[in-house]
């Protein structure tokens, strides 16, 4: 797979294409290069996702950054294990956003002489979206490829969607967020110094640096499984602002309690993969009463573990 950083970076003589954002790869986006791959491998098609960053609402609505379920290189590799075969990351400013809905056509037919395009039945592209599916539907036929519209996957009654999953993450429910995903929801971070307070009680924890535009579950503790130096570990995760020590904390912490593991393990690189949710951050009496809220949550993850892995 080839990971490009703009449309003008690919030619080819023929493939099939997808667009959109793709944040997550969450089911209904699988279910898109599933049945994109089909026809692929029957016409011997290379598969091509052209997905943009920053997110369009960033540009357009200047919201904050967008938070995103996965980065560019992420999302890349998650589409080449689905196998894409070129994923474009596309730059998307103010400019991008002006390209009439034919002209972006024309673009992308100049490039990639598309015999295929596939979509959700509310793709839109083109300035102010004036491409939609009826839009695109005449302009198939006369520009000789063809039309896919995928219906979408629901959960529940409800369309899977990158924004259900940041709903569900908000929410701390990480079982929705894994059904949306079909895997468990994963941060990986860089273990940074803390204020050492969970070492001074026996219960020390990595701290996670993140990036500041990722996505993350909502305030809580969650049974977790985390990747240290190539090895599994189980683990309590914490997202919070600690309020049994009144800390000045106005923005949640990631750490994460590790069991059955020793090591200094600073500045390195660690994967936390979300289980399960096993309670709301609350404040306690005193450091006993935390302290044995902690022994419980160890013995929940163990046994969340243990069924999860059976």
């Amino acid at each position: 797979m080839q990971h490009l950083k703009a449309i003008d970076d690919l030619h080819l003589e023929k493939c099939e294409l997808t667009i959109g954002s793709f944040d997550g790869i969450h089911v209904g986006h699988q279910a898109i290069i599933q049945q994109m791959k089909e026809v692929a491998d029957k016409n011997k098609d290379p598969i091509v996702v052209l997905t943009f960053y920053p997110h369009p609402s960033v540009v357009l609505r200047r919201r904050r950054p967008t938070l995103n379920i996965n980065t560019p290189d992420e999302k890349a590799t998650q589409l080449a294990k689905l196998g894409v075969d070129y994923v474009i990351t596309q730059r998307f400013d103010l400019a991008l956003s002006k390209i009439r809905a034919a002209d972006f056509l024309d673009l992308i037919s100049k490039q990639l002489h598309i015999r295929g395009l596939w979509a959700g039945g509310n793709f839109a592209l083109g300035y102010q979206r004036e491409g939609n599916i009826h839009y695109l539907t005449k302009a198939s036929n006369a520009r000789g490829f063809e039309l896919h519209i995928v219906e979408p996957i629901l959960d529940g009654g409800e369309i899977v969607s990158s924004t259900r999953v940041r709903e569900a993450l908000r929410a701390g429910d990480v079982s929705r967020v894994a059904r949306y995903l079909g895997r468990n929801f994963v941060i990986p971070g860089k273990v940074v110094k803390g204020v050492g307070r969970g070492k001074e009680l026996g219960i020390p924890t990595a701290n996670l640096e993140i990036w500041d535009e990722r996505a993350y579950p909502g305030v809580g503790v969650y049974a977790c499984m985390a990747k240290v130096q190539g090895k599994d570990f189980s683990a309590v995760t914490n997202i919070g602002v600690r309020p049994t020590f009144n800390d000045d904390q106005s923005e949640p912490i990631i750490e994460a309690h590790l069991l059955d593991f020793e090591g200094d393990i600073y500045g390195e690189e660690i994967t936390l993969s979300f289980v399960e949710r096993l309670r709301d951050e609350k404040r306690f009496s005193g450091v006993d009463e935390l302290l044995l809220e902690i022994e419980r949550d160890i013995l929940r993850t163990k046994r969340i573990l243990v069924r999860s892995n059976s």
